[in-house]
């Protein structure tokens, strides 16, 4: 468990400004569950989707995701398991790979996070924020994530990794402009899954 604390270049959770919000977030919670509830609904709502609103730059890294108060999913992903580590709460990254426009080709990877509960164990949390399509909550043991899987190429991936897949890392890193990011999402096809460590996650 100790990989889903640690501090990265990506998840600077050591961050002055990261550690002062975290312990903020955290001061009126009972419980861990608490705390990781009140860090998510922050996350989700108070940093703006960058393609949603429209906002530069494009952010990573976690303590910068805070400062510009705006990230893709990724980004977001990362900034609540920043809050989340900083509180010593187990977390890890997911994705999903979702048609773009919702009509097959092009896809991308969606990112969200899977947090651990003493009540429940892994949970996984979508902060990507909500809009009239989207209604994403923390409602444990329930999973309520922004998006479902619907279409032929579309997948729910079942890994929980401690680190953000490079290839998302380097998309976030290549591109300043919310615009220019929008059209070059990271994507990796079904061929390629193997290659990346992804595991279908089955049907329900």
């Amino acid at each position: 468990m100790k990989e889903y604390l640690q501090v990265s270049k990506v998840i600077n959770w050591n961050h002055p400004t990261i550690l002062q919000l975290a312990k903020q977030i955290a001061a009126e919670q009972p419980t861990s569950t608490a705390v990781a509830k009140a860090c998510f609904e922050w996350v989700r709502d108070e940093i703006r989707h960058s393609s949603d609103y429209k906002m530069n730059p494009v952010t990573c890294r976690a303590s910068d995701v805070l400062k510009y108060r705006t990230g893709y999913c990724f980004a977001k992903s990362h900034l609540l398991a920043a809050l989340l580590r900083a509180n010593g709460i187990p977390t890890g990254f997911c994705y999903q790979r979702l048609s773009v426009r919702d009509d097959g080709e092009p896809y991308s990877l969606h990112g969200y996070n899977a947090v651990y509960l003493p009540e429940v164990g892994w949970y996984r949390i979508d902060a990507r924020g909500n809009r009239q399509d989207i209604d994403a909550q923390f409602v444990p043991p329930q999973e309520k994530l922004a998006y479902a899987i619907r279409l032929v190429g579309e997948v729910n991936f079942q890994n929980i990794f401690a680190e953000p897949l490079p290839i998302v890392v380097e998309a976030l890193q290549s591109y300043s402009q919310w615009d220019e990011m929008l059209c070059n999402l990271p994507d990796i096809s079904l061929e390629s899954l193997e290659q990346y460590g992804l595991v279908e996650l089955p049907s329900s």
